[in-house]
């Protein structure tokens, strides 16, 4: 298929998370995260990547922080669908905590470097249990920008966005402890499935996702 496929991985994650589904029948693209700039809000990151997305209606599909980096930017231009994964559609998604979090800035007190190390907390936290999985995930972790992490946390529990995509799947995890599933209204729920589920449960998204890009414009 020669569909545009473009893909935003996830805050402290990138395209190794989905190195287990099988892309190959799709002209796929990894949306490369920027350098932030100082006055970057969510909709200007949004327009300083549309640079590396190129054709008509493209696909884009989003994995949590990548899912919000999709919605804005298919607010900016025409998507043929927009996928997202373990992620929130609009602010209400955001768990209430985390936004009362936001607007006492408490966040800006936790050093970005506890949310780095892989741990048996952070582990269960991203519901990561094997020990393969485990090892992706810590190598994954040690490549993150602590920089990205900090301003992109902050950019998450302040999310003002209200509006929703005609043209949005959401694929959630029911024991998904970042993003609850109690808070979120997805279109397709996975059992035991936690906030990396993309490699814990991929054969169960990979299906889901492909039958999404199957019937997708």
């Amino acid at each position: 298929m020669n569909k545009n496929i473009y893909i935003f991985s996830g805050l402290g994650a990138d395209e190794r998370a989905f190195s287990h589904l099988d892309f190959s029948s799709y002209n796929v693209h990894f949306i490369k995260w920027i350098p932030v700039e100082k006055d970057d809000s969510l909709e200007r990151y949004a327009m300083r990547l549309l640079s590396q997305i190129e054709g008509t209606k493209p696909v884009l599909i989003g994995l949590s922080f990548g899912g919000i980096m999709a919605i804005e930017v298919a607010k900016q231009i025409e998507a043929g669908k927009v996928i997202i994964i373990s992620s929130a559609k609009n602010k209400n998604e955001i768990p209430f905590y985390y936004r009362f979090i936001g607007k006492l800035n408490l966040h800006k007190l936790i050093p970005s470097r506890i949310f780095l190390k892989s741990n048996r907390i952070i582990n269960y936290i991203f519901g990561i249990t094997s020990t393969s999985d485990q090892q992706l995930f810590k190598q994954i972790l040690l490549d993150t920008n602590p920089l990205f992490l900090k301003w992109a946390i902050d950019k998450i529990i302040k999310w003002k966005n209200t509006y929703l995509l005609s043209n949005l799947y959401h694929i959630h995890g029911e024991n998904d402890k970042i993003l609850p599933y109690y808070f979120i209204n997805a279109n397709y729920a996975v059992k035991d499935g936690g906030h990396l589920m993309i490699i814990s449960k991929h054969k169960e998204v990979w299906e889901t996702l492909r039958l999404q890009l199957e019937n997708s414009n």
